[in-house]
């Protein structure tokens, strides 16, 4: 190699990316090389995923961060060390932030479930059709204890939620999401008796 060549090549290296160079010696083998790598990137992830998924927890938001980590590190040969190594990097941490916020979408979906609205179509004074008689114990039998317990407490005896948790010892939130899978279970059963 000439002097010009490697003088130029040396230039280049020395105003490199210092995190290419550490990914690029962990690709290579130098695990100490990956290590320095992933606690230099980690107070970055963590601005990120502080700055993009300000609606988590932040035991939450931690647990993002353990997770991009391991993401990285399980995708880290995926990188091309003759491309850029910082869009590679924001790339999976997006990606890693988007599916904490849909995992977070759906849990708050299913825990803020309007219950109230089918108190009026799964327990209504008057039946549609008189001559179908809906025999309420019979029908609670047929399902497990603990759901038969929310819905007798909640709907028949007009207990709250919380005063059915501390009976269970569950969180006021667990007894409303038993209490709409109780309904739902309740709903199906009567829909088969009917003719």
């Amino acid at each position: 190699m000439t002097d010009a060549a490697s003088e130029g090549r040396e230039g280049r290296l020395q105003a490199e990316d210092p995190w290419e160079s550490l990914l690029r010696s962990a690709n290579a083998g130098d695990a100490r090389a990956f290590a320095r790598f992933l606690v230099a990137v980690t107070p970055t992830i963590q601005g990120i995923v502080r700055a993009r998924a300000h609606l988590l927890t932040r035991e939450d938001r931690d647990d993002l961060v353990q997770e991009i980590l391991i993401a990285i590190h399980l995708k880290r040969r995926s990188w091309q060390p003759d491309r850029p190594l910082r869009p590679w990097l924001h790339a999976v941490i997006r990606y890693k932030i988007i599916d904490a916020l849909r995992r977070r979408s759906r849990q708050a979906q299913s825990r803020h479930l309007p219950i109230e609205d089918l108190d009026e179509s799964l327990f209504c004074e008057d039946p549609a059709d008189p001559s179908v008689p809906l025999d309420l114990d019979r029908i609670l039998a047929r399902i497990d204890e603990r759901s038969a317990f929310i819905i007798r407490a909640s709907a028949l005896d007009g207990q709250q939620a919380a005063d059915i948790g501390e009976q269970l010892a569950l969180a006021e939130g667990t007894v409303r999401v038993l209490l709409h899978r109780a309904l739902r279970k309740l709903s199906d059963l009567v829909q088969r008796t009917l003719p």
